[in-house]
């Protein structure tokens, strides 16, 4: 297939995007690709990349702050890490933790980690052992209030028993 820009040379980029909920589709050679600025997004280091999104996303890099604002462990500032794309280290989460923050929670959605547990199976089952065990304390709550208020006191002692059982644990 020939490119859709130049019509000469042999198609071997394709770009695809939405506009405003129009899909638009390209056949472009290497040179015309380059052209417009769809470069071969394996060909730069991911830092480069991180680097450009927040310039590209949000229309400006992490704030510059002076030299004073340097990281204890690493010595990055603001601005080494939005050039970079990079960290230095764990210390400057701590350090540029205003900066980062809103950066970092719109290109993720979130800024708490709602992923799979990196400890294992043994720790994630425990972990929904005792979801499952918060749960039925919940459950056991509503049920408590409703005995209650329907004056059902026998029923209403039994499920405070559980329910201090299950918190006991």
């Amino acid at each position: 297939m020939k490119c859709q820009k130049c019509k000469v040379k042999n198609a071997t980029t394709q770009v695809k995007r939405v506009v405003n909920g129009e899909y638009e589709e390209y056949m472009l050679c290497a040179d015309c690709a380059h052209e417009m600025g769809f470069d071969n997004i394996f060909d730069s280091s991911m830092p480069d990349m991180f680097g450009g999104l927040i310039k590209s996303l949000f229309g400006t890099a992490l704030p510059a702050r002076s030299q004073a604002s340097r990281c204890p462990v690493c010595g990055s500032t603001a601005g080494d890490i939005s050039n970079t794309g990079k960290v230095g280290c764990a210390e400057c989460y701590r350090v540029f933790f205003s900066e980062l923050m809103p950066y970092i929670k719109r290109i993720h959605g979130n800024t708490t980690h709602c992923g799979k547990s990196p400890e294992g199976p043994a720790i994630a089952e425990k972990s929904v052992a005792e979801d499952a065990r918060v749960s039925e304390v919940e459950s056991l709550k509503e049920e408590l209030d409703k005995a209650v208020q329907e004056q059902n006191f026998e029923y209403a002692a039994q499920l405070r028993d559980r329910i201090k059982e299950l918190e006991g644990k």
